[in-house]
């Protein structure tokens, strides 16, 4: 009778937890539109700069709509040319450069951005432990109310190349590490930082939408993306190869038709979209 009573509660339990989960990924919009949020801390973590790019539009109408957007970069950039020309040292400032003047397009302070100094092509190789705990410190810093990031994959792992793979499941370790006060406790206890549980996702993709479920908006500042996307001259267009910081008026031209090509249209608006996700991060992936 004791091993049944048991086996009882401990259905009853698994049952109550999987009730919880679902209701939490059952709630796949957010309570207000994206267009309407205000007053909200946004942090984006991305593993290059320009991988804020996919959310230039959403970042910059939500900057205007006085939101505070903060992003984090794990690495510098400093390998991603074909220029034999440019060393490690030289492209790593010639990204940062082209990521603050991306940023003030979109009207976002250059102090909001942030550079953890990684080197790139290699974050799955840093120390899993330190990273998290770096990217758990301006969790508890910012106390985001929504984190965008590259999206870890909805019940099966998805794959991206080899940065963006990483920093998918960095900045979701990150996210679970920084509500449990026991973890990098020192934070805590010698920082004066207080653990944080971030409520809202927006998760991002390149080039493979099936799981979106929300789509922003942006027609308004659809300029201030292709204007943003224009500073990257490094990695899109002539720079890659041989990079030049005064490009031609031509080539900007083109950067910018590049750049507009890409945004998708869907029910005649401009937009930008998302898997929006709301809930405990444990079930981020569910």
């Amino acid at each position: 009778m004791r091993e049944l009573r048991s086996g009882i509660l401990l259905i009853a339990g698994i049952l109550g937890m999987a009730g919880t989960v679902m209701a939490q990924t059952a709630a796949q919009k957010p309570e207000v539109p994206v267009e309407k949020w205000t007053g909200k801390t946004i942090l984006l973590i991305g593993a290059h700069a320009d991988d804020d790019a996919l959310s230039h539009g959403t970042l910059a109408m939500l900057q205007a709509h006085g939101n505070q957007v903060y992003v984090v970069t794990l690495t510098t950039g400093n390998v991603g040319t074909q220029d034999p020309k440019l060393s490690r040292t030289q492209l790593a400032e010639i990204r940062r450069q082209e990521e603050l003047a991306a940023l003030k397009e979109l009207g976002i302070r250059g102090d909001h951005y942030i550079n953890l100094g990684y080197d790139d092509g290699l974050l799955e190789f840093e120390d899993r432990k330190a990273v998290v705990e770096n990217l758990v410190r301006w969790i508890r810093k910012l106390r985001p109310d929504v984190l965008f990031a590259w999206d870890p994959g909805k019940n099966f792992q998805r794959w991206h190349k080899s940065d963006h793979r990483a920093a998918a499941y960095l900045a979701a370790d990150a996210a679970r590490a920084a509500m449990w006060r026991l973890l990098f406790e020192g934070q805590i206890t010698q920082e004066g930082l207080k653990e944080f549980m971030i409520p809202e996702y927006m998760l991002y993709n390149d080039y493979d939408f099936q799981d979106e479920n929300i789509w922003v908006d942006i027609t308004d500042f659809v300029d201030k993306r292709v204007n943003a996307d224009a500073h990257y001259i490094s990695q899109y267009g002539p720079g890659w190869k041989d990079y030049n910081p005064n490009p031609t008026e031509e080539e900007v031209k083109e950067m910018k038709a590049w750049a507009l090509d890409t945004i998708r249209t869907r029910d005649g608006k401009r937009v930008e979209g998302f898997r929006y996700y709301r809930g405990l991060p444990d079930a981020l992936g569910k």
